[in-house]
Formats: C-alpha cells, sequence, structure tokens
C-alpha cells in the first residue's frame, strides 16, 4: 500500500512516499523536491557480532549519473568510488542520526542513500537526512527520531530556506540545521563573517522549520510505522563489575589528573592490564568485559573530574587555551609554509600557487565547473601513535579539510585580483583535540606567508560540552579525551569581524539556547586570543610572492580581438610565446592569462599583447607598414589587423604622379590617423605630418 505525506517548504513541495518501492529494506522512502528525487532504504541485521563494543553503522549515499541526463567520464562507463561531493552528503546525514540509535544496540545497520534525479536546482543532501530518518522513523529499528533539516541562506539581507544552486552563488551564508522537535543536534556551513547574534538568529529560524518536517514524518509513522524491535539491556555481575572498581578506581583518579597525554594512557593501560591479570584466574576470559568495566569508569571519572572538581585532563580551566605556538616560512622551497602548534596538536600546512592549468575540474550533477581554490587535510597514523597502512584520504580526511577550506574561503582574493589557482595542504603531525581547527590557523598563516593577498587572518577553536542534568560544564579548546567523552562538539572559524565556518554536533537532547549562546560567546573570545597570538609571528600577507612561484597577470580585450592575439594558425600567438618564453591562455570573454618564471618576460608578453588589441584613435601617430600599393593611393597596417588608407594626394606635400615613386610594398611610414569613418575604414595621411615637421624647422631657422 501507498503512504504519501506533502508539505510546502520555501513554496515548493516535499513529498515522502513509502510502499511502493525497495519493500524488503526494514523501512525504504521515496522523496521528492522540485525535480530532485531520492531513494533512502536502511536495513538492519538482527544479531550483533559477537565481542563487539561499538555499534557499526554504514551510511553510504550514492549519486547516479543518469539523474541528471549523463553519462560518466573517461574509460569506465559506470559510476565507480564515491566523490568528495558524496563522501561529504554521507556524512551530514551519518552526524544527526548517530547519536539517535540506543547506546547497547549494536547490530550492524546501513543506510543506502540514492540520488535518482536531480534538477540541479534543489540539493539532494538535505533530501538525504530526511529520507533517512523518515525510513528509519517507519522501520522497526530502534532510533529515537524522527529529525528534520533545513538549508538556509541569506541574500540581499533576507534569509532564504532551501535557497538553489543559484541562489547560493550570491548568498552570503550557506548553513544546514538537523535537529528534532526538541532540539538542534548538528549543525554544519560557511558564512561571510557573520556575527555571533546572527548565528543564534539562523539556528531558531532553522529550528522552526525542522518541527514542521518531524511533524510529517510523525504523521507518516502513525500511519504505517512498525513495532520498534525490543533492545536487550547489558546485564553485567555486580560482584564482578565492583571488583574491577575495587582494582582500578583509585588509579583511575591518580591517572586523569597526570597532565602529559602520554604519561596518562601508560599509567591507564598498566592498571587495565593489571586488573585483568589479577581477575584471570577466577574469571577466564573475562578480558573484554574488564575493559568495558575499566572505560565506563574512566569516562565517568573524567566528567565527574571536569563538572564537580571543575578540573579538566591537563590541569586546564574551563576556559584556558593550551601554549601556541606559530612559525611561517618553515620550508624553504615551497610558496609559503606554516608550522602552528596548540598543545599537542599540530599541523604543518603548505601554499601551493599554480596557474590556470591547475584549476581542478568538478563535473557532478550540478554540471561541470573549475575549482581554483582547494584544501587538502592528511592525517597520517603516526600523529596519534598508532601504526596502519596509509592509503588514499578516508572520510574524515575529506570531511575535516573541507571544513577547514570552508572557513579560509571567505578571505581568498578573487580571481579578477590575483588569478592564481591555490592549493593548501595540510599534514597533521601530532593530534590531540581539533586538527581541523589547528589547519584552519595554520592555512591562514601559510596563505600570509606566501604573499596571497588575505582579505584578514582565520583563526579556529573547538568547543566541547559535558552535561549531567543541571550541571553544565562547557570546555574551550578541547582535548581528544574530552571529545569522546563529552556530549557536544562545537567548532567555529572566524576572523576578528566573524564567524566563517561552524559545526556542531550534539550527542545528548536538550542543549538550550542559552547554552548555544554561551559557547558561541566563549569561542569568540578564545578565537580572538589565537589571532593575536597568530598575528605576532606574521600580521599581514608579504608584500612580493615566493621568487620560486609562477608569475601570472590577467586582464580583459575585446573578445572580438581574440582573433589578432591567436593570428593565422597560431602564428601570432607563437611568435609571442617563444620571444618572451611564458604561457598564454585566453577565455572566451575575452580574459587573458599570461604566466611564466620570470617576470620581466610576463609583463613584456602583456605589451606585445595589448599592443595586438589596440584601438585605433584619431590624431594619434602610427609607424605603419605598406601591405599594398593602388594607383590611388597605399594600404598601410598601422596595428595588427587594422589597415587605412593613405590615399595618394596625402603621402608627400607636394604634387607626385604615382604612388610608387615614393612608397614600396614593406616601407615603414609614419602616417597619422585622420579619420574613422561610419564602416570603420581609416584615412591616413603622411602630408600632415611632413608639413608639421616643415614648420617646425622653419621656426628653427627662423630663431638663428
Amino acid at each position: 500500500m501507498l503512504y504519501r505525506k506533502e508539505l510546502e517548504v520555501a513554496q515548493r513541495p516535499l513529498i515522502v512516499e513509502t510502499g511502493k518501492v525497495a519493500k524488503q529494506a526494514d523501512g525504504a522512502v521515496w522523496v521528492q523536491y522540485g525535480g530532485t528525487v531520492i531513494l533512502s532504504a536502511v536495513v538492519s541485521g538482527t544479531e550483533a557480532v559477537e565481542g563487539q563494543d561499538f555499534f557499526p553503522l554504514t551510511v553510504d549515499y550514492r549519486e547516479k549519473s543518469y539523474a541528471a541526463g549523463k553519462i560518466p567520464g573517461g574509460f569506465f562507463k559506470r559510476e565507480g568510488r564515491p566523490r568528495d561531493k558524496e563522501i561529504l552528503s554521507a556524512r551530514l546525514i551519518d552526524r544527526p542520526i548517530r547519536p539517535l540509535f540506543p547506546d547497547n544496540y549494536m547490530c550492524p545497520t546501513m543506510v543506502a542513500v540514492t540520488v535518482l534525479s536531480s534538477d540541479q536546482e534543489n540539493d539532494a543532501d538535505i533530501l538525504g537526512i530526511i529520507g533517512s530518518s523518515a525510513a528509519l522513523t517507519i522501520s522497526d529499528i530502534p532510533f529515537d527520531g524522527p529529525i528534520g533539516a533545513v538549508r538556509l541562506g541569506k541574500i540581499g539581507g533576507e534569509y532564504v530556506v532551501n535557497p538553489t544552486f543559484q541562489q547560493l552563488e550570491e548568498s552570503t551564508l550557506d548553513i544546514i540545521i538537523a535537529g528534532t522537535a526538541d532540539s538542534i543536534n548538528m549543525v554544519e556551513g560557511e558564512a561571510k563573517e557573520i556575527g555571533e547574534e546572527e548565528m543564534l538568529k539562523v539556528l531558531k529560524l532553522g529550528h522552526e522549520e525542522i518541527r514542521r518536517l518531524v511533524e510529517m514524518q510523525v504523521a507518516l509513522r502513525n500511519e504505517c510505522g512498525q513495532p520498534k524491535r525490543s533492545v536487550v539491556q547489558k546485564s553485567r555481575d555486580q560482584e564482578f563489575e565492583q571488583k574491577v572498581i575495587d582494582l582500578t578506581l583509585s588509579g583511575i583518579k591518580e591517572a586523569i589528573q597526570l597532565t602529559e597525554r602520554k604519561d596518562r594512557k601508560e599509567k591507564l593501560d598498566l592498571l587495565l592490564q593489571e586488573a585483568q591479570e589479577k581477575l584471570a584466574p577466577d574469571y577466564p576470559d573475562s578480558e573484554k568485559l574488564v575493559e568495558e568495566v575499566f572505560t565506563d569508569l574512566l569516562h565517568s571519572e573524567l566528567r565527574r573530574l571536569i563538572l564537580k572538581d571543575g578540573l579538566r585532563p591537563d590541569g586546564r580551566r574551563a576556559d584556558e587555551i593550551r601554549p601556541i605556538t606559530c612559525e611561517v616560512g618553515v620550508l624553504p622551497r615551497t610558496h609559503g609554509s606554516a608550522l602552528f602548534t596548540r598543545g599537542q596538536t599540530q599541523a604543518l600546512t603548505v601554499t601551493t600557487l599554480g596557474t590556470k592549468l591547475d584549476e581542478q575540474k568538478i563535473d557532478d550533477l550540478e554540471g561541470k565547473s573549475w575549482k581554483a581554490y582547494m584544501l587538502h587535510y592528511n592525517f597520517p597514523p603516526f600523529s596519534v601513535g598508532e601504526v596502519r597502512p596509509i592509503r588514499g584520504p578516508g572520510r574524515r580526511e575529506v570531511g575535516h579539510g573541507y571544513l577547514a577550506e570552508r572557513a579560509l574561503e571567505p578571505i581568498i582574493p578573487q580571481e579578477e585580483s590575483f588569478p592564481y589557482t591555490i592549493r593548501v595542504v595540510s599534514d597533521i603531525l601530532e593530534s590531540n583535540g581539533s586538527s581541523s581547527m589547528a589547519t584552519v590557523c595554520a592555512g591562514s598563516l601559510s596563505l600570509m606567508d606566501a604573499g596571497v593577498p588575505v582579505k584578514a587572518a582565520v583563526a579556529g577553536i573547538a568547543m566541547g560540552l559535558v552535561k549531567e542534568d543541571d550541571q553544565v560544564a562547557i570546555l574551550t579548546d578541547i582535548l581528544g579525551d574530552e571529545d569522546h567523552i563529552g556530549d557536544m562538539d562545537f567548532k567555529v572559524a572566524g576572523t576578528r569581524q566573524g564567524i566563517t565556518a561552524f559545526q556542531m554536533d550534539v550527542k545528548v537532547k536538550g542543549i538550550s539556547n542559552d547554552i548555544l549562546k554561551e559557547a558561541l560567546e566563549r569561542a569568540k573570545k578564545a578565537r580572538l586570543f589565537v589571532l593575536d597570538m597568530m598575528e605576532q609571528t606574521i600580521s599581514h600577507s608579504r608584500p612580493q610572492l615566493s621568487p620560486y612561484a609562477p608569475r601570472i597577470v590577467s586582464f580583459k580585450v575585446n573578445p572580438e580581438k581574440i582573433g589578432s592575439i591567436i593570428g593565422p594558425g597560431g602564428r601570432t600567438i607563437r611568435e609571442i610565446t617563444g620571444k618572451t618564453d611564458v604561457n598564454i591562455e585566453i577565455d572566451d570573454d575575452g580574459t587573458v592569462y599570461i604566466w611564466g618564471s620570470d617576470e620581466d618576460n610576463v609583463h613584456k608578453a602583456k605589451e606585445l599583447v595589448n599592443y595586438m588589441v589596440q584601438e585605433p584613435e584619431v590624431g594619434k601617430v602610427y609607424a605603419g607598414k605598406v601591405i599594398k600599393i593602388m594607383e590611388f593611393g597605399a594600404f598601410v597596417e598601422i596595428l595588427p589587423g587594422q589597415e587605412g588608407l593613405l590615399h595618394i594626394s596625402q603621402i608627400d606635400n607636394h604634387r607626385i604622379g604615382k604612388v610608387t615613386d615614393v612608397l614600396q610594398v614593406g616601407d615603414e611610414v609614419k602616417v597619422k590617423l585622420l579619420k574613422i569613418d561610419r564602416d570603420g575604414k581609416l584615412d591616413l595621411s603622411r602630408k600632415v605630418l611632413l608639413r608639421e615637421e616643415e614648420k617646425k624647422s622653419s621656426g628653427r631657422e627662423h630663431r638663428y
């Protein structure tokens, strides 16, 4: 049986249907918004893998090329590994739904979202969140939803709900908000330096739309929802659990007050090992159970330390930032480099400047485009003291890099004023808390070191939250342990003027506006402090680019003149590049890009191009070349592709019998442009110049 719900969102119908397709999944919905359609299907196993201590949730988001009427490019004519856009969309779906599964639900679960149709106006990522929530809500899978999601933009001072791709190009805001009817549990986006008060306003507006989407899903559940599976509660032997506590509690309390992470980890590892060995004779094969009790006890004690004692694992106050050091120019042959260290988090970030040929081609459902600024983030295993193979970037690396890229994008100069392709690469050398925000800081420093004329410096900070009932602790510059045991991960990046990127994930219900407001205020204070530290190292972009960076100029010419620059069979442009040892690229709109290793040669080539596209000016004198002789005069080329008639009466200051008495083809001759008629024909004169010269000569003779 087909069940259907429809809701108008931003003057467009949002349609959710179930019961028609994918009926062997535990839950499946078909969501349509405009001409964009997605299918979300969810399936969960009935048994957990023995010994598994985590929830194996997989979220897969795929875009079919046929959705936009395309055939995949390249040799293989079928969709391959997920592209960055698909990975980022999968993460957007995963983050708000993951905290809503029961803590002790360990059955393998998969959420598969497929984009079936794309109108190239409405992004399917929002539909993926709504569809996944609806599919889980009507299924028998335990899920404490539903949730809604909305994208907000701002155009001309007005907020726009679910802006189209075209509207986003004009928008100063691009923020995705997801949550339940009661609270927001996920936010991600970018902005052009908005204030904290406006951010709160945006979150409130988004939550109002979310409530409507939740109501629609509740109505659908009431019509066709299945009873939820029962979740077996974990039970432990109380005597066994108490023995673990007796053996480890005092040691845990001592270990968590060691400020060095390495010392703390060594102490805790030894404590766990000793407890497992002591309990092994009476409780064989209990290593895993001992570890579970030990981990729960450790988390509980860390939270107690923060909430009741006001202490953090490394001894800092709640609003204290770890020691910061900044260095620039650390790599001698790169275009720009920076090393940013905050506590035990360290990012080495390098900026490389390239030409138009280095732009990244993007081919997705929205169409083809070119990307002239990109940031890539790498997280090698040695940064956290681990041993594992280093392969291609994982979902985490793609997501963290994208957040940092968005944070820096508002300060990147426009192509018109800085025609370079910019690639920023962040290699995390050490990690214990928010390497993505360290990447933002290091990336800002390396851009300045490279001489990129950025609008302002950008810094990022990660905030955390520990909340139990009415007890709340907001933490500035969180550690990895605090992120793991905390209830909120809240990253804010921006300039002194405002926020440029924002990401929040909440693991619990009931984060009030007051908590969000205080967290934003503390994040601003911390961000300004980090900017102060950064500006002690470098406060403005270097006035000169690295000597190893290419020199590029760009300028516009009349598109009708492109042919003159290229010349017959490309001869003219080859002559210019050959003389100056540069590369030249010309867009259809008349934008000319010239680049090379020698700045003087680049400017010389620019002068040659400008000469080729000059427009003739009446009254100006030109050094022309005779290209053709007729009985009535000579045709003289005064500019490339621009010739005029030098009438026989204008060749000399006295009457001549034949043109060839004075001029021959190939002669160079100075002429003055007298007139341009309606048809664009040029009238030239040599006689005028000769008479002017005679007057000057006679004036000189008279003076003598």
